[in-house]
């Protein structure tokens, strides 16, 4: 089951609509033309456009299993009280002071730039369950880090 917000729902639905819509036929146009060049035993262009096909399908397919096992969560109704999946975290490194703001959300919402982190993540899950003004020890690939909560908001 993947947990996710209506936003990140709306995100995959659109995303299978444009693969199926656009991508899926202009692979098809694609084998198409490579296919009226001729002889398809050394034809690079139509085993390149029939792999291409197939990673398409096999995207298509993922993306729409993901959709059925999802569980869209109402943020209105979330307890602020502990850091759960859909909150907004803000966080304090105690060594350097540094500030950061992380949303935990879902493996397929996860974008790192847009301060979305992956609930699969160390850091998400050091997290989880915890309060404002806990502090965890968390072992990422550059060693151990020590974060305060400072907010959880939804």
């Amino acid at each position: 089951m993947a947990y996710m917000s209506q936003q990140g729902y709306d995100e995959l639905i659109a995303k299978l609509q444009y693969l199926e819509s656009v991508e899926r036929p202009a692979a098809s146009a694609a084998i198409a033309e490579a296919r009226d060049k001729g002889d398809l035993s050394e034809n690079a262009e139509y085993d390149a456009a029939k792999e291409w096909q197939g990673k398409l399908e096999t995207k298509i397919a993922m993306l729409k299993q993901t959709i059925l096992d999802a569980k869209i969560l109402d943020t209105s109704r979330m307890d602020t009280s502990t850091v759960q999946i859909l909150a907004t975290i803000g966080l304090r490194n105690t060594r350097t002071g540094m500030e950061m703001k992380y949303t935990i959300v879902s493996a397929t919402e996860s974008d790192f730039r847009a301060g979305k982190i992956s609930v699969e993540t160390p850091i998400a899950q050091g997290l989880i369950g915890k309060k404002v003004g806990d502090k965890v020890n968390i072992r990422v690939p550059q060693g151990d880090i020590e974060l305060e909560i400072t907010s959880i908001s939804y």
